[in-house]
């Protein structure tokens, strides 16, 4: 089957069936991985536990074990793949994303699945968002590039499995689309906005017919409380502020104090670490919303709540901090709901019973720590509005998220955690904007396709450029060592127009599924000149001018 006019279509950046049909298929593909990693994870918890993530059930000594085993089975995967392979999560995807067209390495995946799969298991303090992102990215950009489609619409069906991803791990498909446009590619373009919502709903199809319905917090009610608490809500998005700089300023710490030492001893540290604690605080294991819930709900010990939100805390800055495969995000959820439910503590100076609070402070903690956290205040409210689909706490979450955030940035200097990361590794994630609006553009959709090749015989060249002077002349000739040489043949004219001889401009090659910005890399030097254009089998299938180029990018768009 001819490919070529699909491919065409993919490389002009405009809404269209065939971006449709990628998005739909990336996100099946993302998905079904996706939920394959989750019945994975699920069936080796039913192994030994009576119920998903019920840690406390098991002995003392097994609490202390399992982190332990789990950090050398995590260890010897990485051995086998190659240390060099284990960069794995939001960040390393974001980086991608930016500067690789959302290739995701194989290997990166075959880590992120079982490590990833391993750590939720074992107990540590990660989240499975981290995995669904970047297995998300990989299932689906893999079909785009098994089929060779453009760069630029194999960046988008990235995009695509990372809602897909995250909608199949946590059933929340606006959540996901908003996250994948603020965080992932901190833009929005309604040709990339459609095939990200297809993904999405896709992925929520799928885990609904193999999980069903339930959303992961509809169990926390959102209850109304009195106008007057919404002043206290300014003060306790304040608090959050500081407590997400502490949390990410900590991590930075352990992160630049431990990397002297080889990845497989930071694993073990933080295997050990974790079974430590694990053994005293069991309700510090893991990072499973019921879980957390099921602790407000049976304890009013708010010494006990300090304590498990320092525990957390401690746990997550060292498996993250170590490197323990896994997302930032679901045990940034969680001490923010134990944190809310602490921070509401207050308020039974004024007020005679707080219990009715606890379910309200908590999903509004989670909100606002993921933003100051993340910086990703529209992804914070709608995760945490769908997850307990609860949209009337949308006033009182944003006089929470404001505070926090501008605490956060403004006046502690706390950026994302995600840059952070990316700076700490030296991975570059930014882009100039020249560069990025050509990325959007396949070559496959501005090259001149009417170009005559030519041999080294001068008087045809010059007898085809008498008959067609504003053709596309290209010459073909073959190099010392056997090699196809091609050039653009021009005339090169004196000051008052005449004609005077011929001119041959070496032209470089570019193969199909580029984008527009590896022709500016290669002519903007000289801003002159062309290259051409060739395809799998080496042929040389289109051509595209420097005058092609600054047309297209000088050209007014909406």
């Amino acid at each position: 089957m001819n490919l070529n006019p699909f491919r065409q279509e993919l490389a002009t950046p405009r809404t269209s069936i065939q971006l449709c049909i990628i998005g739909i298929v990336g996100g099946i593909c993302a998905a079904s991985l996706i939920i394959l990693f989750r019945l994975s994870v699920e069936w080796l918890q039913r192994l030994f536990l009576p119920e998903l993530n019920e840690f406390g059930a098991l002995e003392p000594s097994m609490r202390f074990l399992l982190p332990c085993l789990g950090a050398i089975a995590i260890v010897l995967i990485a051995y086998l793949t190659g240390f060099k392979h284990y960069r794995m999560g939001i960040p390393f995807v974001i980086h991608r994303i930016k500067h690789y067209y959302g290739h995701i390495p194989f290997r990166t995946a075959i880590n992120q699945f079982f490590g990833g799969t391993l750590a939720l298991v074992c107990g540590f303090s990660v989240g499975r968002e981290g995995p669904s992102v970047h297995l998300g990215a990989f299932g689906s950009s893999f079909f785009g590039q098994w089929l060779n489609f453009p760069h630029n619409s194999i960046r988008i069906l990235s995009g695509c499995g990372i809602a897909a991803g995250i909608s199949a791990s946590f059933n929340t498909p606006f959540a996901a689309v908003i996250f994948v446009m603020e965080v992932v590619l901190r833009e929005y373009k309604i040709h990339i906005f459609i095939p990200v919502m297809l993904a999405a709903a896709c992925g929520t199809v799928l885990t609904r017919i193999v999980f069903g319905e339930a959303q992961e917090l509809s169990f926390i009610q959102f209850h109304e409380f009195s106008r007057w608490i919404y002043i206290y809500l300014i003060i306790f998005g304040i608090l959050l502020g500081c407590l997400a700089t502490l949390f990410n300023q900590t991590l930075m710490l352990v992160f630049r104090g431990f990397s002297r030492i080889n990845m497989a001893r930071r694993l073990l540290i933080a295997g050990l670490i974790t079974g430590a604690v694990g053994y005293i605080l069991p309700d510090a294991l893991g990072a499973h919303f019921h879980s957390a819930h099921l602790l407000i709900a049976q304890n009013e010990n708010i010494q006990l709540l300090i304590g498990v939100v320092a525990a957390k805390f401690l746990l997550t800055i060292v498996a993250i901090g170590l490197g323990i495969p896994g997302g930032i995000i679901g045990p940034v959820f969680v001490i923010g709901m134990l944190s809310g439910v602490v921070l509401a503590f207050p308020l039974g100076f004024f007020l005679d019973d707080v219990s009715d609070l606890n379910g309200s402070f908590s999903l509004l903690g989670m909100a606002g720590l993921m933003t100051a956290v993340i910086h990703a205040p529209l992804a914070a409210l709608s995760a945490v509005m769908e997850l307990s689909y609860s949209p009337e706490m949308v006033l009182p979450t944003i006089l929470v998220i404001v505070p926090a955030y501008v605490t956060s940035t403004q006046f502690l200097g706390n950026s994302s955690i995600f840059t952070q990361q990316l700076d700490y590794q030296k991975l570059p994630y930014t882009i100039s904007s020249v560069m990025e609006s050509l990325q959007k553009t396949g070559v496959l959709a501005v090259m001149d396709k009417e170009f005559k090749l030519l041999s080294d015989d001068n008087e045809q060249l010059v007898s085809t450029l008498y008959q067609a002077p504003h053709s596309t002349i290209v010459q073909y000739s073959v190099d010392t060592d056997g090699g196809a040489k091609y050039s653009l043949v021009k005339y090169d004219n004196e000051k008052d127009g005449e004609a005077v001889r011929l001119n041959f401009i070496p032209m470089q090659g570019v193969n199909f599924q580029a984008t527009l910005a590896e022709v500016y890399s290669l002519l903007e030097i000289n801003r002159n000149g062309a290259v051409y254009i060739f395809s799998t089998t080496e042929e040389i299938v289109g051509i595209i001018t420097w005058k092609t180029l600054r047309h297209h990018l000088h050209k007014a768009s909406y």
